[in-house]
């Protein structure tokens, strides 16, 4: 018999598929990847085996040391499983604002947590950068290595690939890409992968309306986990980016609902915010183009929040 993969070989070349039921005629068709089907159901693991590994090559990641981050949870779910995976340890900066099913998962991969209280489980700007102060300190630690995502500019070339199976999913046939920005490096890595072949691709971002910093209105609080940071990230390059979307917390969820009813795609709230905005940009488009975004992560992360807990 032969030898198996590694486990960090099932990240990526997840499958691309076609909402088949909440998109309008007379729409251009919407494909996502689903990005549920990387190990720990999330995107995030690209961006993390990419950190980690280089992190480690170029020496900055000891043998057996302490991989450090502030995170909303998803990124710190697969920072665990690359550093299980590798041989490291974790220690993240989290929040109550955040789910609990993201904080059990990181337990059971090891990682240490330490709480960032917020303000009644609202994310806001000074919620965040109390975590980045909080995991700067904990990295101060011997063998620890703080992974900084914000800062880090391997991020978005960890995303490459995302772009580059978009291309060979659809032959090419990508006339839009529709995504939600936090840090931009999954904005930022796709497109630039996708404009490696057609330079001329409208590319939108997308951040909640109720804080809009990227659109320059006032940070404020929402409840998109994962997204919205109340500030401009350090890496974000606005010229690469054809327009800015906003969508609600209520949109948000409403079309995450719908997902899961109508095309069995159970996501979260940042996908849902995807959603939302690929189809105002297929309505525009109109039929015969093909507006690409993405199944962020999986709707198992949000069962304890309220976003599946109304009827409609």
């Amino acid at each position: 018999m032969g030898q198996g993969q590694h486990i960090l070989d099932a990240i990526g070349n997840t499958p691309l598929v076609q909402l088949r039921r909440i998109v309008p005629p007379g729409s251009a068709r919407i494909v996502a990847k689903l990005e549920s089907a990387n190990p720990t159901g999330s995107m995030k693991d690209r961006l993390a085996r990419t950190i980690v590994e280089r992190a480690a090559a170029a020496g900055h990641l000891p043998p057996g040391g302490t991989v450090v981050e502030y995170t909303a949870g998803t990124t710190g779910i697969s920072l665990a499983l690359v550093a299980s995976a590798l041989g490291y340890k974790t220690h993240f900066a989290f929040s109550d604002a955040f789910s609990d099913e993201k904080r059990f998962a990181m337990l059971a991969y090891g990682a240490a947590i330490t709480d960032v209280p917020s303000d009644n489980k609202k994310i806001t700007k000074d919620l965040i950068q109390a975590m980045i102060a909080k995991a700067g300190q904990i990295s101060q630690q011997p063998g620890h290595w703080w992974a900084d995502q914000l800062n880090n500019t391997d991020g978005a070339d960890g995303y490459a690939g995302l772009g580059d199976e978009i291309w060979q999913q659809t032959a090419g046939q990508v006339d839009a890409l529709v995504h939600t920005v936090s840090t931009a490096h999954s904005l930022h890595g796709m497109s630039r992968a996708l404009r490696q072949h057609n330079p001329m691709l409208p590319v939108y971002a997308v951040e909640p309306a109720e804080s809009a910093v990227l659109s320059g209105q006032p940070p404020g609080s929402h409840k998109i986990e994962g997204i919205g940071l109340g500030f401009l990230p350090p890496l974000w390059h606005p010229e690469e980016v054809t327009e800015i979307l906003t969508v609600s917390t209520d949109d948000a969820k409403a079309m995450a609902r719908r997902l899961a009813r109508e095309e069995a795609i159970f996501a979260g709230t940042s996908t849902g915010a995807n959603i939302v905005a690929a189809l105002r940009i297929a309505a525009r488009l109109g039929p015969g183009k093909t507006v690409a975004t993405l199944i962020v992560d999986s709707g198992l992360r949000y069962l304890s929040t309220d976003v599946f807990r109304s009827p409609a």
